[in-house]
C-alpha cells in the first residue's frame, strides 16, 4: 500500500517545501489549496478551501479512498497586522476561520480514517508567536496560541488510537508570507507610527529568516516519526526564546517583546 500524506496550503512557502520533502521520502502527497498548481509526479492537487468544511472533508475522504493516510500536515494559514482598536471584528473572525477552524475541520475529517487504521500523525503549523505574543499581530498570535492548546489537548484524546499530534512552531521564515499579510495601518497616527514600525521590523526579520526548505525538512521528519511531542520548535535560537518564555516571569517576557515590537 502506498504511503499517503495530506497537506493543506502546500502550493507555496513552507507547505510547498514540505510537499517536496515528503515526495522525496517516498510519499504520495495530496496537496489541498485554493491555488491551481502545475502537475508533478506523486503529487495530487485538489482545489480546496479549508474554510469550507464539506469540501475539505471530501478531499480528505478521496485521499483515504486511495490509500492509508500516514500524515496530515496543516500548513494553510494567513495573517493580519494592525491595532486591535482599529481592526474590525469581521477581519479577526476571518483569520480564525482560516488559521484555527480550517485546522479543526481537517483534523475532524482525518481522525476517523486514522482511528480505523490504528495509526497516523497530525502535524499543525503554529508559530513562535503563540508563545511570544506580538503587538500589532494580536489576532495572528491568538490563532497560533489556540492551535498550541488544541494540539496538546487533542494529543491526549487520540493517543489511545495510535495517532500522534504535534504543533510545530516556526520562527521567522523567508517565504511570501510577508507580502501576503493583510496590513491594516488605520490609526497609525494615533499610535505615533508604532504600527508601521512594528510591521516593518517583523517583515525585515522574516525576510532574513530560515529558508522554507529547512523548515520543510524539519516538518517532513516530524511527520514520519513514530512518536511525537505535542509541541516543538524549528531552530535552536527560537527554542531558546520559547524556553525563556516559560522560565522567566510573564511580565518580564512581555516587556522584552514590547520593547522590540512596540517602540
Amino acid at each position: 500500500m502506498k504511503k499517503i500524506a495530506v497537506i493543506t496550503g502546500g502550493s507555496s512557502g513552507i507547505g510547498f517545501a514540505t510537499v517536496k520533502e515528503l515526495v522525496s521520502s517516498g510519499y504520495t502527497v495530496y496537496e489541498l489549496s485554493r491555488r491551481d498548481t502545475e502537475p508533478s509526479e506523486n503529487v495530487v492537487h485538489i482545489k480546496t478551501d479549508v474554510t469550507d468544511p464539506e469540501s475539505l472533508k471530501a478531499a480528505i475522504d478521496r485521499a483515504a479512498s486511495e490509500g492509508e493516510i500516514a500524515a496530515l500536515i496543516c500548513c494553510a494559514g494567513g495573517g493580519i497586522s494592525g491595532a486591535v482598536e482599529f481592526t474590525e471584528e469581521e477581519e479577526a473572525k476571518r483569520l480564525f476561520d482560516l488559521n484555527f477552524f480550517g485546522v479543526v475541520s481537517a483534523v475532524r475529517a482525518v481522525i476517523p480514517h486514522m482511528r480505523k487504521a490504528g495509526k497516523g500523525n497530525i502535524i499543525i503549523i503554529s508559530s513562535v508567536a503563540a508563545a511570544l505574543a506580538i503587538p500589532f499581530q494580536v489576532y495572528y498570535s491568538a490563532t497560533k496560541a489556540a492551535l498550541n492548546a488544541f494540539a496538546a489537548a487533542l494529543a491526549n484524546e487520540v493517543s489511545p488510537f495510535g495517532i500522534g499530534v504535534c504543533a510545530v512552531m516556526p520562527g521567522d521564515i523567508k517565504t511570501g508570507f510577508s507580502d501576503s499579510r493583510k496590513k491594516l495601518h488605520k490609526g497609525d497616527d494615533v499610535y505615533s507610527g508604532r504600527i508601521s514600525r512594528s510591521v516593518e521590523l517583523m517583515e525585515r526579520d522574516e525576510r532574513n529568516g530560515v529558508s522554507p526548505e529547512k523548515a520543510g525538512k524539519f516538518i517532513s521528519a516530524i511527520a514520519t516519526r513514530k512518536s511525537l511531542k505535542p509541541l516543538c520548535v524549528i531552530g535552536f535560537k527560537y527554542k531558546l526564546f520559547v524556553i525563556a518564555s516559560r522560565i522567566l516571569p510573564v511580565s518580564l517576557v512581555n516587556k522584552i517583546v514590547g520593547s522590540i515590537y512596540s517602540k
